[in-house]
């Protein structure tokens, strides 16, 4: 993997896959580390350079203290830079909030795919949010990691016998060595509602995407977004929910990233 220095000096590890196609950078959500992201990489990959990365504190990259929104949209400009200067990007749930709060201040990204961003649809939302953001911060700095990803997944609507079955599996240790970086999550996606006039000043086109079979909160969400962006177009991937099959997702970001390539 690559490394490309951040503003602040922190050292943001990447993986380039394919060959000079086109540059795609791929912002992962919550637990998604680069190679997480490679099966979508590999799909695109015969056509754009696509870039993964670890998001700060995860995998190979580094983590200074203290965290801001702000220090991770320079982590895209840094990636940006080692790419020629601009790409597309294409976020994936909390990835998305975070790839359009990058367009949103400015950064040359030419075009965006974005998945399930997690914003919530209402004021009761808010009130939610507040209440897990103070319960999350308690837990992380207690050290009660396990007990922070449990929170988590009961909050995006995972079952508990499924928690109990995750808590058993491999899965769950690495899970758990990612816990604080929930709390980059929740910064990311903000206290609630759609942020429609921070999105309204993103000038480059983008594609909201959502899966026919997520929640209705979620799927009216995504179209909030794409009502809020001056640029903005929604679509639907009939049968697919929030943690979309790789292979439905990946021919309709090629038809799109190549129709301005």
């Amino acid at each position: 993997m690559g490394r490309a220095k951040s503003g602040d000096g922190t050292l943001i590890a990447y993986r380039r896959t394919g060959g000079d196609g086109p540059p795609v950078i791929m912002v992962g959500g919550a637990f998604s580390t680069a190679a997480a992201q490679a099966p979508l990489a590999a799909l695109l990959a015969p056509r754009f350079s696509v870039i993964t990365y670890d998001r700060r504190g995860r995998g190979g990259s580094g983590d200074t203290a203290p965290y801001a929104v702000e220090r991770e949209v320079e982590d895209i400009a840094a990636l940006l830079t080692k790419v020629g200067g601009s790409a597309s990007l294409c976020g994936m749930s909390s990835g998305a909030a975070l790839a359009l709060e990058a367009a949103a201040t400015g950064l040359p990204i030419t075009q965006l795919a974005v998945y399930e961003p997690p914003y919530d649809a209402g004021p009761a939302e808010v009130t939610d949010n507040a209440a897990y953001t103070a319960r999350l911060d308690e837990l992380l700095s207690e050290g009660r990691r396990d007990e922070a990803v449990e929170l988590f997944l009961s909050v995006v609507g995972v079952p508990a016998d499924v928690v109990a079955g995750m808590r058993r599996s491999a899965m769950w240790r690495g899970m758990t060595a990612l816990a604080h970086t929930l709390a980059y999550d929740n910064a990311v996606v903000g206290p609630g509602p759609v942020p429609t006039e921070r999105l309204a000043r993103i000038t480059a086109r983008v594609m909201v995407v959502d899966g026919g079979a997520s929640p209705p909160p979620v799927r009216g969400a995504a179209r909030a977004v794409a009502e809020a962006l001056p640029r903005g177009r929604h679509r639907t991937l009939t049968g697919q929910v929030h943690d979309v099959a790789p292979h439905v997702l990946a021919p309709v970001l090629e038809e799109y990233f190549a129709a301005a390539a």
